[in-house]
């Protein structure tokens, strides 16, 4: 191997995180046509357009307690209130409250005529069809018209990932279609020769593929249209008869593998070939051999064989550009926040690091211990960590007991 051209190379030229990012960024330019589906349909899919309120939420005045509707005026005589009648839930009582009457009133019932206040029922003493109120300091207990989503105001912005709630949320205004992005189209697959199938036996040198697994899992939550191409040997003329076949199928192209500048590794060469290179190596660890291109109109990302390394340009880099391309306008990037170290960790400037950790609550405040095993190989650490520490390219070693950013495996 030539040293210059090793991607280990401390006189190679890396990109930064946040540049890789941006650059990824600036080539999207494919705009995905849409549909329009049932809500029951659009779970975890992304709004095309502004969603507007066709009606109030509420859209009548009503109660928000079981109680007594009545004029708050009378509280302060201290006399009996004569019940006059019950409004149930879905239901307006003809009859209009006068001095000292009141109206039993349900959850969700429209508020009388000339009521304004409705005491829970646990302020009162009943007695036959009269109530005297016990001391009560509380609100007015009324839904007003409108309170919740006003008509014609705006629910959700186009580009939302709609939740159980948004959806419960939309029911409630009647909506009974939205119009959506269409799903995103990935093809992926594992490459190497060393690679055997689950379920087949191992022979000497051989591991079993587990790339393809992490990834479909990750793609699967991001509920995108998914293209297993399975695992391609290293092999120049297979790889580009494969990459040509997943680019006129998908809109983005996914392969774990190859990136690196071993003579078996074809990724970057066969995407030269036959489609563009944007970049190929990232300052960090781990993860520095990424590629990333375009064939004909679809996006390429190869990425590392080593596991951790393939979670981790996933997470940081790959899991962004889909949701942007998806059309998703919130909550793009990784969650992060502060905690305290609880290990001494060694870092030099100049890349950025990914720490495999585990972080806890102690009353409030989060604390961050980094697990012993770090090398980019050893899968089972993304499996015991629930977080990971970030440690910037500016950064140098991290002491115990140091404020430190970490990015919590929310899913």
């Amino acid at each position: 191997m030539n040293k210059k051209d090793s991607c280990l190379n401390k006189n190679d030229t890396s990109i930064s995180l946040n540049q890789a990012k941006e650059r990824c960024f600036s080539t999207i330019k494919k705009k995905l046509s849409t549909e329009k589906l049932a809500i029951r349909s659009t779970l975890n899919r992304i709004t095309a357009e502004d969603i507007i309120a066709p009606i109030n939420v509420p859209n009548h005045i009503n109660s928000a307690m079981d109680g007594y509707a009545l004029q708050k005026i009378d509280i302060k005589n201290s006399q009996p209130f004569d019940i006059i009648d019950v409004a149930y839930a879905g239901c307006l009582s003809a009859k209009k409250i006068t001095q000292n009457q009141c109206i039993q009133i349900m959850t969700g019932a429209v508020i009388p005529e000339n009521a304004d206040i409705v005491i829970p029922q646990e302020f009162v003493t009943k007695q036959d069809q009269q109530i005297v109120i016990n001391d009560y300091f509380g609100g007015d207990n009324i839904r007003f018209v409108g309170e919740d989503l006003a008509k014609n105001s705006i629910v959700f912005k186009k580009g939302r990932l709609l939740s159980a709630a948004d959806l419960g949320l939309l029911a409630s205004l009647g909506i009974a279609e939205v119009q959506v992005w269409r799903k995103v189209r990935v093809a992926f697959f594992s490459t190497g020769d060393e690679l055997c199938s689950v379920g087949e036996p191992l022979t000497t040198g051989q591991i079993y593929d587990s790339n393809r697994y992490s990834l479909f899992a990750m793609l699967t939550h991001l509920n995108v249209d998914l293209l297993d191409m399975g695992v391609i040997k290293d092999n120049y003329f297979a790889l580009s008869a494969t990459f040509s076949q997943a680019a006129k199928c998908a809109d983005i192209v996914i392969t774990t593998g190859g990136v690196s500048v071993g003579e078996a590794d074809f990724v970057k060469q066969v995407l030269n070939d036959i489609g563009s290179v944007d970049f190929w190596k990232l300052a960090i660890k781990p993860g520095r051999p990424l590629t990333y291109g375009k064939i004909d109109d679809a996006y390429f990302f190869g990425l590392p064989g080593n596991p951790v390394a393939v979670m981790i340009t996933f997470y940081q880099i790959v899991q962004p550009f889909l949701k942007k391309i998806m059309g998703q306008t919130q909550n793009i990037e990784p969650l992060l926040v502060n905690a305290i170290s609880a290990s001494n960790i060694l870092k030099s400037q100049g890349r950025t690091e990914f720490i495999r950790a585990k972080f806890s609550n102690n009353n409030g405040e989060l604390t961050v211990h980094k697990l012993d095993k770090q090398g980019s190989g050893i899968l089972s650490s993304m499996s015991y960590a629930n977080c990971l520490i970030i440690l910037s390219e500016d950064m140098s070693s991290i002491k115990k007991g140091d404020i430190v950013l970490i990015q919590p495996f929310v899913n």
